[in-house]
């Protein structure tokens, strides 16, 4: 039996507690498919391109992982691909309330989606993409927070948009 499991999210931009999550859900399930989704209520900094590309670039070492890209409801995604998992990191009781939330919406949209939960290493706790996203915008170091390839596509995109500011 081929276990495949979604791990769906913005990664506006992809973090090192992203890659953890992806990484240890790579040894557990044959495939983990990385999808990119849109949030509605947030403007990202990176076209949906921009951040496949960046996932394809540091988990290119994984095999297994693969990262595409949906607009709609993440349960039609899952029965689109056949997937009936889905991956999901907590880093805090805060994320866990969130995530029953949307876990029992996806379980009344679909009851054959399941849902596994992986809590994050303590050293990315605290960490999200606002957070690097914001200390990035104001040249601070997000080395131990993103990988290499993440960073400079950060410094890159804040030094683009510099411009377009003046």
């Amino acid at each position: 039996m081929n276990r495949v499991a979604i791990c769906p999210g913005s990664f506006d931009p992809i973090t090192n507690g992203h890659l953890d999550i992806i990484t240890r859900g790579s040894k557990i399930f044959d495939e983990v498919i990385v999808a990119v989704f849109n949030n509605q209520s947030k403007e990202p900094l990176f076209t949906v391109d921009e951040r496949i590309e960046l996932i394809e670039q540091v988990t290119n070492h994984l095999p297994n992982v693969v990262a595409d890209s949906n607009d709609g409801l993440l349960v039609d995604y899952a029965k689109e691909k056949g997937v009936d998992v889905i991956l999901r990191g907590l880093r805090a009781v805060s994320d866990f309330e969130y995530e029953m939330q949307i876990t029992s919406m996806n379980r009344k949209l679909n009851p054959e989606i399941e849902t596994f939960f992986m809590m994050t290493n303590n050293q990315y706790s605290f960490l999200s993409s606002s957070i690097v996203k914001e200390a990035a915008k104001y040249h601070s170091s997000v080395a131990d927070l993103v990988p290499k390839e993440v960073e400079e596509a950060l410094t890159q995109k804040y030094a683009e948009n510099s411009f377009k500011t003046l």
